[in-house]
């Protein structure tokens, strides 16, 4: 049958905007849903207050042996590898379930565990659900897996969407957005280091270099740069400091833009962050 050029286009337009619809509602739903800490205690940095990392109380030793063993440099997981140790992973997230942070725990100390809480979360999920081709074929709460209730912390259960936007966001550092990891190719690589009360504020900083440098990113024009879309999605955030976001890019960029540049962003690539 032969398609007119008119209508092809027309017809595509179309399933162009109702994709775009689906994908804001789909944000609206998280955003209205019944997302909180639970009571989870976390500390806000305030004014441009620095975290404190002068101590670590927890051990994440064995969380970190794993992600030297299973997750190479680019970020990439070795699941089938990983999912032979699952049960230390999953000693490793009973171990932080039985040890919350308290109100008496530096900030440095409290980013490391929900850091730490969240990525190691993201693999046991990828592991319990097969290995699935994206971490969005899993099925939760109006079909959101960030809305899934998996998560246990002192008793009580928390979803992915809890941890990140009810206490990580809050606290106040948008540096979090780099360190966390869904499991997704265009997100910010999963480090092979695990994240503790003294190293987590270098780490932030190598993990928001490497991600604004790497190929998520294209930075080549500094007058028309390509974002990643979690430039988009959390734009409040990088900019609740009073900067503009080329200036909060710039921060990390090895090529820096042009104060007037006009901003774009990539597609996100929601396949699995499988080593091949």
């Amino acid at each position: 049958m032969k398609i007119e050029s008119g209508t092809y286009f027309a017809f595509a337009k179309a399933n162009y905007t109702m994709k775009k619809i689906a994908y804001l509602i789909a944000v609206l739903l998280i955003a209205a849903s019944c997302v909180s800490s639970g009571g989870l205690h976390y500390d806000s940095l305030q004014n441009g207050e620095q975290m404190e990392t002068s101590r670590a109380k927890l051990d994440h030793s064995n969380y970190d042996e794993l992600l030297k063993k299973y997750v190479n440099e680019a970020g990439f997981v070795d699941y089938q590898g990983l999912a032979t140790e699952q049960a230390k992973l999953k000693s490793y997230l009973t171990y932080l379930s039985v040890n919350p942070p308290k109100s008496d725990w530096e900030t440095g100390e409290q980013f490391a565990y929900y850091i730490n809480l969240y990525n190691a979360s993201t693999l046991d999920l990828i592991i319990d659900n097969d290995m699935p081709g994206s971490i969005k074929d899993i099925d939760g709460p109006l079909g959101q897996v960030w809305l899934k209730d998996f998560i246990t912390v002192n008793g009580k259960q928390y979803a992915l969407a809890d941890i990140e936007k009810s206490v990580l966001q809050k606290m106040g550092d948008p540096r979090i957005h780099f360190a966390i990891n869904c499991a997704s190719y265009s997100c910010p690589k999963l480090l092979r280091t695990a994240y503790t009360g003294k190293n987590v504020d270098e780490l932030m900083d190598r993990a928001a270099t490497e991600f604004v440098n790497s190929d998520k990113n294209d930075l080549s024009d500094p007058n028309n740069p390509k974002l990643s879309s979690i430039f988009k999605f959390y734009t409040s955030d990088f900019t609740s400091n009073g900067m503009t976001l080329v200036e909060y890019v710039n921060q990390f960029a090895s090529n820096r833009l042009n104060a007037g540049a006009k901003v774009t962003y990539k597609d996100y690539d929601w396949s699995l962050n499988k080593q091949s």
